[in-house]
């Protein structure tokens, strides 16, 4: 494998691997590291991408790495250790097997990882009857009974109860500890959520099938389909180490509408630094990051020509 590159896409997801495509199209030298840890590993199916709807994740991954391979884009399965900047003012990534690799440019698309409760039962049902979001999985579910396990996201959770109305009739929020209140309770009664307080102690399946949810009395909610909201966690160790600039609010990483963050030549997208970016959403923003970085290597490839000829 070569060192040098034009541009390092970390990640290998729907941002990561629609840049490469763009970018390789554009004659840049393009490596993808990628660790081969989808966030979407666990669904079974993709939606709401035209053209793609219903497509399994494994499958769109594949294809995708075939289109970037097929413009002359190279991978290398592995995890970015550390980042830093050269003083030439490239780019060096360790990776884990210690060998080192140096662009002029690199985009960041290592999305985000899902803190889930500790209920048991959760992660063995994620992404089969467990799910996040209604958008990606409420139709595949039409009519089901659903649960909404309240927790750290309350007003993601509170929209979901309400969102879910318009997939099933037989809606159930508990709080599990979430404050919720009266006002708001209220409402989510008034289009046809029940509401039941308790803590959820664990959820009742067998054999892939997901029956209720257990309380701390003992007694059990009945649903065939659970929502939850978990804590998204962005994947930013990459551009922290390269000293790109945070929200003070938010926490994530700041960047413009093209992807840029302050750190000059280096770019963002996806999941990493949009958690509600879906996976149409993030491939879009992956072009967007592209085209912006072809343009940051055509001026710098101007800047040093003419320099050049002027010595």
């Amino acid at each position: 494998m070569e060192n040098h590159w034009d541009v390092v896409i970390v990640g290998a997801g729907a941002a990561g691997l629609t840049a490469g495509i763009v970018l390789t199209r554009a004659q840049a030298d393009v490596l993808v590291i990628d660790d081969g840890r989808p966030r979407n590993a666990a669904a079974a199916h993709m939606h709401g991408f035209v053209s793609r709807d219903g497509v399994a994740p494994s499958e769109f991954l594949a294809t995708g790495r075939e289109e970037v391979a097929r413009y002359g884009g190279e991978f290398t399965r592995a995890r970015v250790v550390d980042a830093t900047r050269v003083p030439d003012g490239r780019f060096a990534f360790t990776l884990a097997d210690g060998t080192v690799v140096q662009s002029r440019a690199v985009l960041v698309a290592t999305g985000l990882t899902d803190e889930l409760p500790e209920i048991p039962g959760v992660r063995e049902l994620w992404g089969s009857r467990v799910h996040h979001c209604p958008h990606c999985h409420g139709y595949e579910v039409l009519g089901d009974e659903m649960l909404v396990i309240g927790g750290a996201m309350p007003a993601v959770s509170l929209h979901h109860a309400a969102l879910l109305r318009r997939y099933s009739d037989r809606v159930t929020l508990c709080p599990n500890g979430m404050a919720i209140t009266d006002t708001e309770a209220a409402r989510l009664r008034a289009v046809g959520v029940r509401i039941v307080d308790g803590t959820i102690t664990r959820l009742v399946h067998d054999k892939g099938s997901l029956t209720g949810a257990q309380l701390a009395d003992g007694s059990v909610i009945r649903c065939e389909t659970a929502f939850i909201a978990p804590r998204p966690s962005p994947n930013d160790t990459v551009l922290r180490a390269l000293g790109c600039e945070t929200d003070a609010t938010t926490g994530l990483v700041v960047t413009t509408p093209g992807g840029a963050t302050g750190v000059p030549g280096v770019w963002a997208a996806g999941n990493v630094v949009n958690p509600r970016a879906q996976v149409i959403t993030a491939a879009g923003e992956g072009s967007a990051a592209a085209i912006a970085m072809t343009a940051w290597l055509v001026e710098n490839d101007l800047t040093a020509a003419f320099e050049g000829a002027g010595r």
